[in-house]
């Protein structure tokens, strides 16, 4: 048996591929590096993988992991994953070279993730060739779940939002300042806890002059920060992957005319993408 693996910040996608073909869908949390350790990636997979998984059957496990792009970080997901996975040959890999695959597969241009986190990078068909780091959430990720979170968080606190909205944030999380302060600072995972509120964005149109603002602001932030810095970058076409690209696709279609930048292919999810490069493209499958 064979797993592929797509692992954002905060959910992976798993297809497994059984001795008679069948592909086996399912879901667990995400497990970027920078924030789960060893051990707790352990644990987590020995609670959330399906019951009726053989592990002891699994000889090859593909995971393709935010966070993944240091052999520190590389090395904290391949123990994890030896460990669940005892009888496996384990092969770890960033998951913007997934979105590369899943997007373009052996074809060279551009490719994106705007999820919980952000990321670019040029595709040369078989490897990333050129990125220009997002510097994570705390310094960059324009465009990201995270991003449009921390900009609701701060329009919240400050009072800037409109009067209706303001009622409906209070109503719908109740949290005080501290607790956010909270949340940020002193509990794991802050990048994804600013992530959760980009779907407050995509729930709510009450006052869609501010709402459709917030998310234009974001992508348009994520053009000027990193994409208008590739070279040449009129010259492909935006391909994308994750959760807040695909829910606000409209508007990023919209930015990227305006950045006179053509739009390929927008998915939600790399998975079904990712385990057709697996078992049709690439040059192990032939």
């Amino acid at each position: 048996m064979i797993i592929i693996a797509d692992g954002g910040s905060t959910k992976t996608n798993w297809c497994l591929l059984n001795e008679s073909g069948r592909k086996i869908h399912f879901n667990t949390e995400g497990y970027n590096p920078y924030f789960a350790t060893t051990a707790y990636i352990t644990n987590s997979l020995r609670k959330n993988l399906p019951t009726h998984l053989e592990l002891d059957k699994v000889k090859e496990v593909n995971y393709y992991g935010a966070g993944c792009s240091t052999e520190a970080n590389v090395n904290i997901v391949q123990q994890a994953m030896q460990t669940v996975f005892t009888q496996a040959k384990i092969y770890i890999g960033h998951d913007l070279l997934a979105a590369c695959r899943a997007l373009l597969g052996v074809t060279e241009g551009f490719a994106a993730i705007l999820g919980t986190g952000t990321n670019t990078c040029l595709y040369d068909g078989q490897r990333v060739s050129l990125n220009i780091d997002s510097l994570g959430y705390f310094l960059g990720d324009e465009g990201s779940g995270a991003y449009i979170g921390k900009r609701i968080l701060r329009d919240y606190m400050r009072g800037y939002m409109p009067s209706k909205l303001q009622s409906i944030f209070d109503d719908t999380y109740k949290l005080s300042h501290g607790e956010i302060f909270d949340n940020l600072y002193n509990k794991p995972l802050p990048n994804r806890f600013c992530a959760s509120f980009s779907k407050f964005i995509y729930d709510h149109t009450d006052s869609p002059e501010y709402t459709r603002q917030v998310v234009e602001d974001s992508f348009t932030e994520f053009f000027n920060s990193l994409v208008v810095h590739y070279p040449s970058y009129k010259q492909y076409s935006l391909n994308c992957v994750g959760s807040v690209g695909y829910s606000f696709r409209d508007i990023l279609s919209e930015v990227a005319n305006k950045f006179e930048m053509g739009v390929g292919k927008i998915i939600r999810s790399p998975i079904d993408d990712l385990v057709h490069y697996h078992l049709v493209l690439s040059p192990l499958s032939k």
